[in-house]
């Protein structure tokens, strides 16, 4: 495999995704859906991953443990108008179950974290599903802390749609 990212672990590298591991997110999302029992909630097509990664608007990198592709994380930048600073955001993140509990995703959060600086981001952030208390503990080992007075809410593309079509322009 080409441009690898070589890390503490001699088994395990890194590689950020192109546009064609389009499939290959989908799958990781697939699985990631699977785990958090919403697997419906999981509608993204290579097509639509293509575009983002096209339009520079998400990225991928990809665990590699003994030649086998076993983890990935999709992520974006974002800012905070709160803190005026810029971050990243993870947006999915997956270790598969048969290479849990060898540091492997440690190592992928540790580059996560120096992604983020090497961009020029001041905050890592992501949300984890209220029932998930393993990824929870892992996130507090890591120095982590909850944002617990905030709700996620977001409009479909029908109500998005509905919403816009309402908006009355003089």
């Amino acid at each position: 495999m080409e441009n690898l990212i070589s890390t503490k672990n001699t088994d395990y590298s890194l590689r950020m995704a192109t546009t064609e591991d389009s499939q290959l997110i989908v799958t990781f999302m697939k699985k990631l859906g699977s785990y958090q029992k919403m697997e419906d909630a999981i509608t993204a097509t290579p097509k639509r991953i293509k575009r983002l990664l096209e339009e520079g608007l998400g990225e991928a990198v990809f665990g590699i443990y003994k030649n086998e592709i076993c983890s990935f994380a999709y992520f974006h930048q974002k800012s905070s108008a709160f803190s005026g600073r810029k971050g990243l955001y993870i947006d999915a993140f997956f270790i598969d179950d048969n290479v849990r509990g060898k540091g492997l995703g440690k190592i992928m959060f540790q580059y996560l974290a120096k992604y983020s600086i090497d961009k020029k981001c001041e905050y890592l952030e992501w949300a984890c599903l209220d029932w998930n208390k393993s990824a929870m503990k892992f996130y507090e080992k890591q120095g982590a802390y909850c944002i617990d007075n905030l709700k996620l809410y977001r409009l479909s593309p029908d109500d998005l749609s509905f919403n816009a079509k309402n908006f009355a322009q003089n």
